[in-house]
């Protein structure tokens, strides 16, 4: 029985301290914000060989989609308060 509780203490207590055996070097301006850029990146990404260049279009995609999806939902809405029958496919409603 002293034992298995030595043995169980000793995993408690060995899960415990990973967490300061697992600490890299990095300096963290709060806990669990330690990113730190590597040396040569620059300050500023904007214009730099870092920049994404993000297509506007590509960006506003998922935006659509949803205002899209909510006005199929209205028709859909709308034909179910008329008639009291739900139909899935927009273009089936006249």
């Amino acid at each position: 029985m002293k034992k298995m509780l030595l043995i169980n203490a000793g995993v408690v207590l060995a899960a415990l301290s990973y967490s300061a055996i697992a600490y890299d070097g990095q300096n963290c301006s709060e806990p669990g914000v330690c990113w730190e850029p590597k040396p040569g990146y620059p300050e500023k990404v904007a214009g730099s060989k870092y920049d994404p260049k993000h297509d506007v279009n590509e960006l506003n995609k998922q935006a659509q989609s949803v205002v899209e999806m909510e006005a199929r939902n209205k028709k859909r809405q709308e034909h179910l308060a008329k008639t009291g029958k739900f139909v899935y496919d927009v273009d089936d409603i006249e």
